[in-house]
């Protein structure tokens, strides 16, 4: 049988976390190690998670390191067949990972499978179904807000959504940059587009498989881009412009992309002008970190050539 852990990064999550790993130790099938690395909480999150005892690895970050540093680490502490990456504020269902296991076991070029997420607040309504890329190169979850019934079947998607994704371990270090799954200059947020896109341009699939299913308890998404934090926002945009230096194909196609991305971006910048000039401050940001984006881009392509040759 097939060996799975759980990693599960914390930031003041004591609302969450106990009907989250619940929810975990219920699985229909058994784990091997359930990690979670907390980033320096200063709410009741470490209390919480004490009380599971030896069930949990359980370690305590001094400083805050992200999710991609938190998510890094615990798949440090594990060598499984396959890696849940989970958000605190997610339930699953008891047979979630039997039914993206099963799936991934079947087809063995799959890396990743996303389950089906519907909201904590109205469990008939979707949250994610994986990920989409759109033309401008925005990602997106895929069947939000839409009927859950209607998201019944299997499909190929773009990437799934960090909140709850099932990582082969075989890709997981296949795709690697420096040693780092997710990249940690990321920090947080589109971390899981850059290993989705990464992932496609190096051979591997993502699916969606509507038998694993679960609630995510998401709150600030239902309040519209108000209601999210000016950090968040500005790790969103500056993290988009990085996802698009790393992995955006030089071909033809970019010939017709260009004056598409072109018009779509100054638009945004306009808006951001007179409505967000707080996100200015992410473009001394993307400047610094040019370089190292570009180098990581090599390595990718680089890796490419040697699984075509």
């Amino acid at each position: 049988m097939p060996t799975t852990s759980v990693c599960i990064i914390t930031y003041n999550s004591e609302d969450d976390i106990d009907q989250c790993l619940k929810a975990v130790m219920n699985q229909s099938i058994p784990i091997d190690r359930i990690i979670v690395i907390d980033n320096a909480s200063t709410d009741g999150t470490a209390q919480r998670v004490r009380q599971f005892g030896k069930k949990i690895l359980f370690i305590e970050n001094e400083d805050n390191n992200g999710f991609a540093g938190g998510q890094n680490q615990a798949i440090a502490q594990t060598d499984a067949d396959y890696v849940l990456v989970l958000n605190p504020d997610v339930t699953l269902g008891q047979d979630f990972l039997l039914e993206a296991v099963a799936f991934m076991e079947s087809h063995p070029q799959v890396g990743s499978v996303s389950g089906k997420l519907v909201l904590g607040s109205d469990p008939t309504k979707m949250d994610s179904a994986g990920l989409g890329m759109r033309r401008t190169r925005q990602a997106y979850d895929l069947a939000t807000d839409e009927p859950a019934a209607n998201w019944s079947k299997p499909l190929e998607v773009f990437g799934v959504s960090g909140a709850a994704a099932v990582y082969r371990t075989a890709m997981i270090r296949d795709i690697q940059i420096d040693g780092q799954f997710f990249d940690e200059d990321y920090f947080a947020y589109k971390e899981d587009v850059d290993v989705a896109w990464r992932a496609q341009k190096l051979g591997w699939k993502a699916s969606y498989v509507p038998s694993a299913g679960a609630l995510h308890h998401r709150g600030w998404k239902q309040g519209g881009r108000r209601s999210v934090p000016l950090f968040i926002r500005r790790h969103s945009y500056q993290n988009r412009w990085f996802t698009l230096i790393k992995n955006e194909p030089i071909s033809w196609q970019l010939l017709w992309l260009i004056p598409l991305l072109t018009f779509v971006e100054a638009a945004k910048l306009a808006y951001i002008l007179l409505r967000e000039p707080g996100l200015l401050g992410c473009w001394p940001v993307i400047i610094k970190m040019l370089p190292a984006m570009l180098r990581k881009r090599r390595q990718v392509n680089r890796k490419m050539k040697e699984k075509l040759s």
